[in-house]
């Protein structure tokens, strides 16, 4: 691998704009599971099927059962950010990075320290009230006791994207801009399946696209370098 760490070292060397597109595999080394490998969410036993639950018209219908898994599930008290989440954050502190878009919802880019992420689905840490539109903190939703409710009586959601969901419409142009005025793409922990999401690397216009992801996927011929290694195992041993 160091020639290709050789490799990656000189790409980032020669940008000043490098964005970075994470998905499930950027937090999974955090102890978070991912959702669609074979010990992955997704693929678990439970009631219903877990993308059903997921879904907008699961939570109207089945709030109670909703908010059962998704306490249980979503919500990970003892992880933390992991060594690619702080070595981003430096990256763009040293002014290399220009932007992290994710698809993951624990906000441990933000802890980090990184400050222009976009969340294209949505955070766990923000939630609000559907009828009143006050916010709350996920404290709040954890330790309610079956549906979280506002003083209103409104029912508080968090404010991730569910199935039967639009994305933010602010968050898609500004992961669309940095990404098509970016100098260096990286692409990371993700089997770019998932859309509208993985759409969005098609407006990488540079020359210089990296993928580390544990195994193939249908896009590698799409990069200049690609990692089936560990992200953890890359991101340590990037300089700049």
């Amino acid at each position: 691998m160091s020639d290709k760490i050789d490799r990656l070292n000189s790409m980032i060397s020669e940008s000043s704009r490098i964005v970075f597109f994470g998905g499930a595999g950027v937090s999974t080394e955090s102890g978070i599971p991912d959702f669609r490998s074979a010990d992955g969410i997704y693929m678990m036993n439970y009631k219903y099927p877990p993308e059903e639950i997921v879904s907008r018209s699961f939570f109207e219908e089945h709030p109670k059962e909703f908010y059962e898994f998704y306490k249980k599930y979503f919500y990970y008290p003892d992880a933390k950010p992991n060594i690619s989440h702080y070595r981003l954050a430096e990256l763009e502190k040293a002014g290399k990075l220009s932007a992290v878009i994710t698809q993951n919802i624990d906000g441990f880019h933000s802890q980090a320290g990184s400050k222009t992420v976009y969340e294209l689905h949505g955070s766990i840490h923000r939630n609000y009230c559907m009828r009143c539109h006050k916010s709350y903190p996920l404290e709040y939703v954890i330790n309610s006791d079956s549906i979280p409710l506002c003083e209103c009586g409104g029912t508080v959601k968090p404010d991730v994207v569910l199935f039967e969901e639009s994305l933010d419409s602010d968050t898609i142009t500004g992961a669309v801009n940095a990404i098509a005025e970016a100098d260096m793409l990286i692409v990371a922990g993700t089997s770019l399946k998932v859309y509208p999401a993985a759409g969005f690397i098609r407006y990488f216009k540079g020359t210089r696209s990296v993928l580390i992801n544990r195994d193939e996927t249908d896009m590698d011929d799409y990069f200049t370098l690609v990692f089936h290694d560990k992200l953890g195992d890359v991101m340590s041993k990037i300089k700049f």
